[in-house]
């Protein structure tokens, strides 16, 4: 397992607070899967991925994941089954107002 996942899932705040799920931002990782993560399930993009939207589920609600799309590196969602309709989650990486206007626009559309 990757050492930074192992500390945030055993050491760090998803432990600490108990967390269910947790969308993360800014993991840079080659391609895309799913990795165990000490308790969790860490669900990561697609290829190429510069800006690492992904997704830590515990696996006390693994069972509850219908499935995990990657829109695009910036946005990712995740649909739960729920007790009389699904839920969806969406992480959203929006760019600042620094980046270029064609990044933002391509944001937007």
């Amino acid at each position: 397992m990757n050492k930074h996942l192992h500390t945030v899932a055993s050491g760090g705040f998803l432990f600490t607070y108990k967390l269910d799920l947790v969308g993360v931002q800014e993991v840079r990782w080659e391609r895309g899967g799913t990795v165990k993560a000490g308790n969790y399930i860490f669900f990561y993009g697609k290829e190429n991925n510069q800006l690492g939207t992904e997704f830590f589920v515990h696996h006390r609600v693994i069972s509850e994941v219908k499935r995990v799309e990657f829109v695009s590196d910036r946005m990712p969602y995740i649909v739960l089954r729920g007790r009389c309709c699904n839920i969806i989650i969406l992480n959203a990486h929006a760019p600042t107002e620094e980046k270029s206007d064609v990044s933002k626009d391509r944001f937007y559309e």
